[in-house]
Order: structure tokens, then C-alpha cells, then sequence
């Protein structure tokens, strides 16, 4: 089978599992955390349409690996699967998405925050924020950088990280065209 044809079947499973998850999910969120950078992008429509989409892909990608983990119990953890979707969206020219430790213990060094945003997430999310925002470009250019908190809502996560249940793990780094 082609590489092309394993990627999309793991999507077209890995959004089946989904959708009932997901619903459920986007109706029990609570309030949040949140912090953003950049007040002048306040009440600006089209960056409000960004945040929005990125709380969709949020809530899409970490019922996704729940769900996945839940119902495949064993070999490689789920979030190796998310890691192919990001990068899938990626090369689609959609948004990128990176999964970035805040714990200060990763489990592989391209986990290391990279850019000053992921710097300031990582502070943030240790400070116990949950959301972290800023707008960055110009014009056509324009992009929303955002930071999700990951904790170890899984007993499998928190085994394999050597964590307790709830403890930071990291962060989902949103980088999504503001249009």
C-alpha cells in the first residue's frame, strides 16, 4: 500500500473515532485559563475566527488521542498518530501544530520549546495558564499563535512520562492563518 494511501485511511479512522467524542467533549469544556498577547487584535473578526478554529482543532486532536488510547491499549502511544495529522495538515497548507514540553522533562529533545512564543507558553502553562495566544504578521501575513496546556489526562500518558494524572505535560502549539 502507498504512503499515500496508509495516511489516509489512519485520518479517515482516526476522524471516525471522533466525532461522537467530540461532541461530547465541546459540550462538557469549561472555562479556561487564558492569556493573550497583542490587545490590539481584540474584537478584530478575523482573529477571533482563527481562535475559534483553533479551539475546534483543539478539541479534535485531544479527544482523538484519548479516544485512541482508550480503545487501542497497545503499541505505540496515540499522540505519535496526532503527530502524523499535524504534519499532514502542515504539508496541506491548513495550519501547523506542534506538541511542545512545558514539564522540562521531555521525552525527546524536538519536544524542546524552539521559538520565543513557545518559551513564554511553557512559563505560562507552568504559571497554570491554559491558553496562551499572540497575533504575529501583517496583511496577507498575518498568523495566530496559540498554546494549549497538555496534561497527563490518561493513566497510559501518565505512566509512560513517569508523571501523576493531571500533571503538565506540555503544550499543543497552534500556528493558524488569520483570515
Amino acid at each position: 500500500m502507498t504512503t499515500r494511501r496508509v495516511r489516509s485511511r489512519v485520518l479517515l479512522c482516526f476522524v471516525g473515532l471522533l466525532v461522537p467524542a467530540v461532541l461530547s467533549a465541546a459540550m462538557a469544556g469549561g472555562p479556561a485559563r487564558e492569556a493573550r498577547e497583542g490587545g490590539e487584535a481584540e474584537g478584530d473578526p478575523a482573529v477571533e475566527r482563527a481562535r475559534r478554529e483553533v479551539r475546534m482543532l483543539d478539541t479534535l486532536y485531544k479527544t482523538a488521542v484519548v479516544s485512541v488510547t482508550d480503545t487501542y491499549r497497545r503499541g505505540q502511544p496515540a499522540i505519535m498518530v496526532a503527530k502524523d495529522v499535524f504534519k499532514a495538515m502542515d504539508e496541506g497548507g491548513f495550519h501547523s501544530a506542534r506538541l511542545v514540553d512545558a514539564s522540562m522533562a521531555p521525552l525527546g529533545v524536538d519536544n524542546d520549546p524552539k521559538t520565543d512564543f513557545e518559551r513564554r507558553a511553557a512559563e505560562a502553562m507552568r504559571r497554570g495558564e491554559t491558553y496562551l495566544d499572540e497575533v504575529v504578521g501583517e496583511g496577507e501575513g498575518r498568523r495566530l499563535l496559540a498554546a494549549t496546556v497538555v496534561p497527563a489526562v490518561h493513566p497510559r500518558c501518565a505512566e509512560c512520562h513517569g508523571v501523576e494524572e493531571g500533571d503538565l505535560l506540555g503544550f499543543i502549539r497552534y500556528e493558524v492563518p488569520i483570515r
